[in-house]
């Protein structure tokens, strides 16, 4: 069956052991690109290798530690990163195309759309998108775990089929192979708990900013977008297919979330909530087993400044989030009534809707 594909490929994935573009590498990746299209399925590129590409040719010894440092070593490095994916890609005789995104245009409803309708019209055309983040110009997006995370962004907003992450092991394991022999690898996983979390390690390469962590994080994003997931090694020929397939080295992902609509992805994963709302047992089970709106009788605590129509986060009492929505309450309002029956809040209140949140404003993120 012919899929939608979004393949990430990390810094240490793209560069030399001292830091500089490997065109080899590049040259070797463009080719597995170039062989699951053949195979028939549709591909976008979400890159690292900017600022790696660029630090040594702008004449850092080492990786720059500054803000400033880092975006003038992707201002060099994003140049090299294109030109080095064209070069091998047109010699197939296949374009690809630059798109640089920040965490604004996905929170932008209306840039979101933009990206989007581009990234759809290239792969009419038949060309690959190849996106990277726009770390000239960015800030908190350059502590992105690697990229890990626009990948899954990416994946959502495209509605892909598979997210393919490469990462330089063969998956996720309870403890690091190299170092235990009794390591034992996760070869499918449908949930990600704190256990698994707690299996991840921390830091990632000399030249990349991404661990599995990330990477487990960019998983999650992507399973509850109805995206299944890869992450893993692609290192010999066909690796790339063998991901695609269902036979890769690495840990596979599945879900069985739906995907989402786009406006309840910008809700879920690029809006930003302006309070909190903390509800008790019985709201958080019809909210996650239900599908039900939230009602004033389920809230507990109120925090935070805003009004209705803002978008804030739904807690249990636990603290964990169970997801956003859209409010139809101010602030003050939702205090005055927290805990109260319907009949008590049209007592108290004049609102136009009951529903502090209701069903079709709201996005289950647990």
């Amino acid at each position: 069956m012919n899929q939608r594909i979004v393949v990430k490929i990390g810094s240490s994935s793209l560069t030399s052991e001292q830091g500089g573009l490997d065109r080899s590498k590049i040259a070797f990746y463009a080719n597995e690109l170039l062989s699951i299209i053949a195979n028939g399925h549709q591909v976008v590129l979400v890159t690292s290798g900017a600022v790696a590409a660029g630090f040594t040719q702008i004449g850092y010894s080492t990786r720059p530690k500054q803000l400033h440092e880092k975006q003038a070593a992707a201002a060099v490095g994003q140049a090299l990163l294109m030109q080095a994916y064209q070069e091998q890609l047109n010699s197939q005789g296949v374009t690809a195309a630059q798109i640089l995104l920040t965490r604004q245009d996905f929170a932008n409803r209306k840039r979101g759309h933009n990206a989007w309708m581009t990234i759809e019209e290239l792969i009419k055309q038949g060309v690959i998108p190849i996106v990277n983040e726009n770390d000239t110009v960015s800030v908190d997006e350059l502590k992105f775990g690697d990229n890990d995370t626009l990948s899954a962004l990416v994946a959502n907003l495209v509605h892909a089929n598979q997210l393919v992450i490469i990462t330089d092991t063969d998956g996720l394991y309870t403890a690091d192979p190299r170092k235990d022999p009794d390591a034992k690898k996760f070869e499918h996983i449908e949930t990600i708990t704190e256990e698994i979390y707690g299996y991840a390690g921390g830091a990632g390469s000399s030249v990349g900013t991404g661990g599995m962590r990330s990477k487990l994080d960019a998983a999650k994003i992507a399973m509850r977008g109805g995206v299944k997931a890869f992450v893993g090694s692609v290192q010999q020929d066909g690796d790339l297919r063998r991901a695609v397939e269902g036979i890769g080295a690495g840990t596979y992902f599945a879900t069985k979330q739906n995907g989402l609509p786009v406006k309840k992805q910008w809700l879920g994963f690029h809006s930003t909530p302006l309070g909190t709302i903390v509800v008790d047992a019985g709201a958080e089970q019809a909210l996650l087993g239900k599908g039900s709106s939230l009602l004033p009788v389920g809230v507990h605590l109120v925090q935070g400044d805003f009004h209705a129509g803002d978008v804030v986060e739904v807690t249990g009492i636990d603290g964990k989030v169970i997801g956003r929505g859209i409010v139809n309450y101010e602030h003050d309002q939702l205090m005055q009534v927290a805990g109260c029956t319907t009949a008590d809040v049209l007592k108290k209140l004049n609102v136009p809707r009951i529903e502090v949140i209701h069903r079709d404003e709201w996005v289950t993120l647990r």
